[in-house]
């Protein structure tokens, strides 16, 4: 019973969400029948189990009969994977554009025709640059990632190459691959089209504008790191999306995006260009601090501080996030071992 459980489980869920219940109840029925009919009253052994799933065949191909027709742009198995992603990158980022473009009108009304040029052109920016991100994340998982579930080629399929049903402790919520996105997304349109509003907001009665944590000259030389940091971020999360369980080709993914994105974060905070050289001078000259003051030394010293600190939180995330993977997977790989 446990091998037409695994036969099942392997054909449902390369199909979509919606399909894979109805279809997992009639396959069971379909091994049912073929089983009654090959043994009648007779016992059923492993070795007829196996008989009759030979006779259905790799479960990668009868579930390409039950999808019908074959989507090539990146692949069946990982499409309709690849439309979710791309449906909620796209709309947070449309939405973040919106909500940008409503917070900089109510806190400069007289600036909205300049708003509205700068939505325009974000939303003709951003939302070409997400299609591109998710497409080459998914293509690059479809050709070259190895995570599809690959069978030998020089041996025909026998049903002892069934993968195990994943545990549910080794499952990857798909609500929090989804908040991945969406933090990332959100992340990705703020730093790159909205970036001046990134620091102190000062309001004397009303908004007077803002004082930059980033330096506005050198910034437009690290908006590709930023955008590198955040889009492979996204990438990571579609992938946890797609493969919906830890594994240690996953977790080592994961490992390689984190080292890459941490080393690019590095380099780029370290630079002593990056943070703005006037943030204090900005302080005082909006009027929230005097020089001297007991409140201006200390933001003085956390400024100071800032890029060692916000290192240690990042490096911690990071780190966590691969520690979490690999133990997850091992789990998992025991659970199914």
């Amino acid at each position: 019973m446990e091998m037409i459980n695994r036969y099942v489980y392997a054909v449902a869920h390369r199909l979509p969400q919606g399909q894979r219940e109805d279809i997992a109840v009639e396959l069971r029925g379909l091994i049912e029948d073929m089983l009654d009919e090959r043994l009648g009253d007779s016992d059923r052994t492993a070795k007829d189990i196996e008989t009759v799933l030979l006779d259905l065949g790799n479960p990668k191909d009868l579930a390409d009969k039950y999808r019908g027709t074959k989507k090539c742009l990146i692949g069946p198995e990982l499409f309709d994977s690849y439309i979710l992603v791309l449906k909620i990158v796209l709309i947070v980022v449309a939405v973040s554009i919106g909500a940008g473009f409503l917070i900089q009108t109510i806190l400069e009304p007289f600036s909205i025709l300049d708003h509205f040029i700068n939505m325009i052109i974000s939303i003709f920016t951003a939302l070409p640059m997400a299609f591109a991100w998710t497409t080459f994340g998914f293509t690059m998982g479809e050709h070259y990632g190895g995570f599809k579930e690959k069978h030998l080629q020089n041996k025909e399929w026998q049903p002892s190459d069934l993968p195990g049903i994943p545990d549910e402790k080794g499952k990857i919520k798909r609500s929090d691959s989804i908040a991945g996105i969406v933090f990332y997304a959100i992340g990705l349109v703020f730093l790159t089209f909205s970036s001046n509003y990134f620091g102190v907001w000062v309001f004397n009665n009303k908004f007077t504008g803002v004082v930059p944590f980033l330096n506005e000259e050198t910034y437009g030389f690290y908006l590709l790191f930023i955008i590198f940091i955040f889009g492979f971020g996204i990438l990571k999360e579609g992938f946890k999306l797609v493969i919906g369980k830890w594994t240690y080709k996953l977790a080592l993914f994961t490992l390689v995006i984190n080292a890459i994105s941490l080393t690019a974060i590095l380099v780029m905070i370290k630079q002593a260009n990056f943070w703005n050289p006037k943030f204090m001078n900005g302080l005082v000259e909006s009027g929230l601090f005097a020089i001297g003051s007991e409140g201006f030394n200390i933001v003085s010293q956390l400024w100071g501080k800032l890029t060692f600190w916000l290192l240690v939180f990042l490096a911690i995330a990071l780190i966590w996030d691969i520690v979490n993977g690999f133990i997850k997977a091992r789990k998992t790989s025991n659970l199914m071992g």
